[in-house]
């Protein structure tokens, strides 16, 4: 209906309101976006020149090499220190499976009476676990 008036009378009431310091999206506002753009992709490069990331690890060839895992893994890691040798399986399989399946049963734990609790000191201990073999294959 808009439209058919703007057709049929030549002009629309929101021309006739403007003044002439507004500012349009094209091209005003756009050239100022696109200059901050550019001066912050600027900036970015400058950083990037003073100070170069570092690449990975520094290595050491005088000493042999000991592969070490990530953050994540370093949990597992020292769970194999603890059983070495035959009873490996308990470190490598056993315990990270049962640690998985207390996750996934969570909620069902947190059914019943008292049931958020036992949740919540499942996910305790779970959590409790990982930080302290992750702290302690650190050290």
């Amino acid at each position: 209906m808009k439209s058919a008036e703007v057709r049929r009378h030549g002009r629309s009431e929101v021309e006739e309101n403007k003044n002439e310091g507004d500012k349009h999206f094209y091209p005003d506002y756009l050239a100022e976006i696109v200059a901050i753009i550019v001066i912050c992709f600027e900036m970015l490069i400058v950083l990037v020149l003073l100070y170069p990331p570092g690449i990975g690890r520094q290595i050491n060839f005088l000493k042999p090499f000991q592969p070490r895992p990530e953050w994540y893994f370093l949990w597992l890691f020292e769970l194999i220190g603890y059983f070495p040798g035959r009873t490996a399986v308990i470190g490598t399989v056993l315990i990270p499976t049962a640690y998985v399946l207390l996750l996934l049963l969570i909620p069902y734990i947190d059914k019943g009476e008292k049931g958020r609790l036992k949740a919540t000191l499942v996910g305790a201990a779970l959590i409790l676990m990982f930080c302290i073999f992750t702290l302690l294959s650190i050290i």
